[in-house]
């Protein structure tokens, strides 16, 4: 069996988060969709909102969240799938 590159895995999953927060929070400033989620996300993303500085912060968040949650999740697998 594979086994899942810590680092690659936390950097893709980082993007991957990053990159959505910081759409979402521009969607939201622009088209005034999700604001609810940009609000709840907003509670524990300290700068959060919908604006393009809370888009910019939240792609930070996001992509600490992601890349912390993605590596603990390729190193758990690595460690169940020997």
């Amino acid at each position: 069996m594979n086994k899942l590159d810590v680092k690659g895995f936390g950097l893709a999953w980082g993007v991957l988060c990053g990159v959505g927060c910081l759409i979402l929070a521009w969607v939201a400033m622009l088209f005034d969709y999700g604001t609810e989620y940009i609000n709840l996300v907003g509670t524990f993303y300290f700068g959060y909102a919908a604006t393009f500085v809370g888009g910019i912060i939240g792609l930070i968040w996001g992509f600490i969240d992601g890349f912390i949650g993605g590596a603990i999740f390729a190193w758990l697998y690595n460690k169940f799938a020997k």
